[in-house]
């Protein structure tokens, strides 16, 4: 496959989120969902919304999340609602919770662990998708990004109990208890991601921002503070060399922090995801880099 394009700058603002997705050169057609990270209450890293909103605006984006499946305030729709407004999103762009009556099935024929992909039924009222992901650690994951907003992001509550067990079930309660290795875990998030990617067909762009790293995820109430310094803003039409670059800059880092975030990567497998969704070939970990 050949290099995938992957555009940086150090300089992190609202303004230069905007000039990343205009370097892609890809706009973006039709109804655009907009996927991010609406932060579980009590976090203090998610990106906040006035950071996000000119952005969001620039492509006409409508929010869009999905229910989570552990307990906390956004693992119903009503509780999702709530955080939504109480985090500032409503304030900011239309929001949907696109879980919140049904269920699209998306086919992965090709993956690894799961061959079905449950994601929020008002997907199919796109026609696009920008990823906006915040770049941090994760518990489970090692870190998050744009596959993991592809992921478990997208999925519905029993599509992230199906991906979390590596597709033993699809019970939200059962999940835990059958919670699937470091090695099928990151395997079946790249099933999940692949089935989002192909299910837009190209018509969809990625934005990483490196700040706020911490080695928790904002779906975390109690979170570790950052352990790095901010480092900058990512754009790519490809998931996998987006995030490879993420982890690249992390690892070739003069940052103290980076060996306790690596160590968070690392004890979870993290880079496994990378390495299998390039397998199933929905992007490439080499990369041409493009400062801006």
């Amino acid at each position: 496959m050949n290099k995938s394009k992957v555009y940086f700058t150090k300089n992190i603002t609202s303004e230069n989120m905007i000039k990343m997705y205009e370097a892609l050169g890809n706009p973006l057609p039709g109804k655009v969902a907009v996927k991010l990270h609406s932060g579980e209450v009590g976090n203090q890293n998610f990106i906040r919304p006035p950071f996000l909103k000119p952005v969001i605006e620039h492509v006409n984006g409508t929010i869009v999340e999905c229910n989570t499946a552990y307990e906390g305030k956004r693992n119903t729709t009503e509780e999702h609602w709530n955080t939504m407004k109480l985090h500032g999103w409503t304030e900011i762009a239309p929001v949907d919770i696109m879980d919140s009556e049904d269920e699209l099935i998306l086919d992965t024929p090709n993956g690894k662990r799961i061959q079905k992909n449950y994601v929020g039924g008002h997907m199919a009222n796109y026609d696009s998708m920008l990823v906006l992901a915040h770049f941090k650690g994760h518990p489970m994951g090692g870190y998050g990004g744009a596959l993991k907003q592809l992921a478990i992001g997208c999925a519905s509550r029993a599509g992230k109990a199906l991906i979390h067990s590596a597709g033993k079930t699809d019970d939200r309660f059962e999940t835990w208890r059958q919670h699937a290795s470091s090695v099928v875990f990151p395997e079946a998030m790249a099933d999940a991601a692949s089935s989002v990617v192909e299910h837009f067909q190209g018509k969809i762009a990625y934005i990483n921002v490196m700040k706020n790293l911490s080695v928790d995820c904002d779906c975390c109430a109690v979170a570790e503070d950052p352990c790095m310094k901010d480092i900058g803003v990512l754009a790519s039409v490809d998931p996998v060399a987006i995030d490879q670059a993420c982890i690249d800059l992390v690892v070739n880092s003069d940052d103290p922090g980076k060996e306790h975030f690596m160590e968070r990567v690392n004890s979870r497998n993290g880079i496994h995801t990378i390495e299998a969704a390039a397998d199933l070939g929905i992007g490439s970990r080499e990369y041409e880099w493009i400062e801006i």
